[in-house]
């Protein structure tokens, strides 16, 4: 099952989960995190929890126990928390350590933008933290409406900023703003290991078996033709985090006689880096579907 086709779970705990993280402090909100994840846990539906046992066999390299499973959904839990602080400026207590910041800052001081391709691991949202580490740069997320789902809304009603800083890729003026963005030096951020229904999709050994990844990533990267980093915003544990950048290529270039093959070859190289953190960071990596489609129908 695709993840868009998978109903979204946890608009409503988020809700009461940000009230009361704002409202009686992140102690309070973190004791919560235990029985809730207990709860969601046991109440997930069996497919996402098949989903995440197939993921973290791949990962552990052995056969998970609940208490991995645990692992998992917490973390994930953990990060959903974080938001809420990271979203509105509350950063004392958190430990966020970064680690090649200054090819970003080269990029700057040349007056150049760049694209900081991610995945859905850890927290993309901990990023906002380097506006603290002197980052003289603008940063935009690019990214599907179709993901602008209930708990979008919430946290962009906490931060309003964050709302004018996504491009939606549902609008037809998307690229012209990315561009705009990167001539001015700025930032563009986007996901790779997750599109929405229809998109094209393209396999790469992912974790020991061929996983489909979204083409268009890194062909809007070639389109944009700026240099690329990738980024990933590790959770080591309650407000612990460690951001690294790290240089994926100057320009992704796509052979027009050959375009599918050097395209996978892209997308090769971008599962292959992910795979290393997923082995490294197992319990950050949160895709809750299908992702390697083994699966049959129902």
């Amino acid at each position: 099952m695709s993840w868009t086709a998978q109903p979204q779970r946890g608009g409503g705990w988020l809700r009461v989960m940000a009230v009361i993280a704002l409202g009686l402090g992140w102690r309070a909100a973190q004791a919560l995190l235990y029985p809730i994840t207990l709860v969601y846990l046991a109440s997930s539906p069996s497919r996402m929890r098949r989903a995440s046992r197939h993921y973290l066999a791949r990962a552990l390299g052995r056969a998970p126990g609940l208490a991995d499973m645990w692992r998992l959904y917490f973390a994930f839990a953990a990060t959903l928390l974080d938001r809420a602080y990271l979203l509105t400026g509350r950063t004392a207590g958190y430990a966020i350590t970064i680690e090649g910041l200054d090819a970003m800052r080269a990029h700057a001081r040349a007056g150049r933008g760049c694209i900081l391709l991610g995945a859905h691991f850890g927290s993309f949202d901990a990023l906002r933290s380097i506006g603290g580490a002197d980052a003289p740069v603008e940063i935009r997320i690019l990214m599907h409406h179709h993901m602008a789902d209930a708990a979008h809304a919430m946290f962009n009603a906490l931060d309003p900023s964050r709302a004018r800083d996504i491009i939606s890729l549902g609008n037809p003026a998307a690229m012209i703003e990315a561009s705009e963005c990167l001539a001015r030096g700025g930032v563009i951020g986007i996901l790779g290991d997750r599109a929405p229904r229809g998109e094209r999709m393209i396999s790469v050994p992912f974790l020991g078996r061929e996983a489909p990844f979204p083409g268009g990533p890194l062909q809007l990267a070639a389109i944009l033709g700026a240099p690329v980093l990738l980024c990933f915003g590790t959770w080591l544990g309650p407000r612990r985090y460690a951001l690294r950048f790290e240089p994926f290529a100057e320009r992704v270039t796509l052979d027009r006689a050959a375009r599918e093959a050097s395209l996978t070859e892209w997308l090769g190289r971008y599962a292959t880096r992910l795979e290393a953190m997923c082995r490294a960071h197992p319990f950050n990596w949160f895709n809750f579907y299908d992702f390697w489609q083994e699966e049959q129908p129902a």
